[in-house]
């Protein structure tokens, strides 16, 4: 598939090393412009770009930046992207740590809603709460007893079976975590949020979770 990753941090370096290596056409874009992205580019094979021109053409895009960055990202990102394109967003509001105040999130709007009215293009949540050395480290065949799953939230059906699809050929398992109203069961601080699991164990936190956002993730 034809992908566009914007971030290329942590989890957005490692996504685009897998998913090169995995075959995938991977565009990837940063904050601060393509020619910061050379070393990446050359390990990987991946074409740097603009953020706007990341989604240009792509079936799924990973939209990897901290939340304070999301308002900032190019208007119309997605309009040049090929049809029922797939957005993945990783991100986590960290009031104290990084993000500052968002009332709408204080109120009680998860945070993947906020950032989907942002983009204005219905998002998947996923790897929000996974430890991006995981991506290169934990892999594993379809089957493995030891075989981690990661939660995904979603409201277009379509779009999160694509993504369900990609993960499973990322070497992990996945478990349907609703619609993004129910994505705050994956948040920070929730059981689910960076436990390395199996599927029976990851549905099991993700039912355990409070909607109740302690005070570390609170402005």
């Amino acid at each position: 598939m034809k992908i566009g990753i914007i971030g290329a941090g942590n989890i957005g370096g490692n996504l685009t090393r897998r998913l090169t290596a995995l075959g995938h056409d991977v565009s990837v874009a940063n904050s601060r412009g393509p020619h910061t992205l050379a070393e990446l580019a050359a390990e990987t094979g991946a074409t740097p770009v603009t953020a706007a021109e990341a989604a240009r053409g792509a079936e799924v895009v990973v939209v990897t930046v901290p939340l304070k960055a999301v308002p900032d990202l190019p208007s119309g990102l997605f309009a040049e992207a090929a049809p029922g394109a797939a957005v993945i967003d990783t991100g986590n509001y960290y009031p104290k740590e990084r993000d500052g105040r968002i009332a709408a999130i204080e109120a009680g709007l998860p945070e993947s809603r906020w950032t989907e009215q942002h983009l204005g293009h219905p998002v998947v949540k996923a790897f929000n709460g996974t430890y991006a050395q995981d991506i290169l480290e934990r892999p594993l065949p379809a089957g493995h007893p030891k075989r981690i799953a990661v939660p995904v939230a979603g409201d277009d059906e379509a779009a999160k079976e694509t993504v369900r699809r990609l993960i499973d050929e990322l070497g992990f398992d996945t478990v349907d975590a609703g619609g993004i109203d129910e994505s705050w069961r994956q948040q920070p601080a929730t059981p689910v949020y960076g436990l390395r699991a199996g599927a029976e164990a990851v549905a099991k936190a993700l039912a355990e979770a409070s909607r109740e956002r302690p005070a570390a993730f609170t402005a």
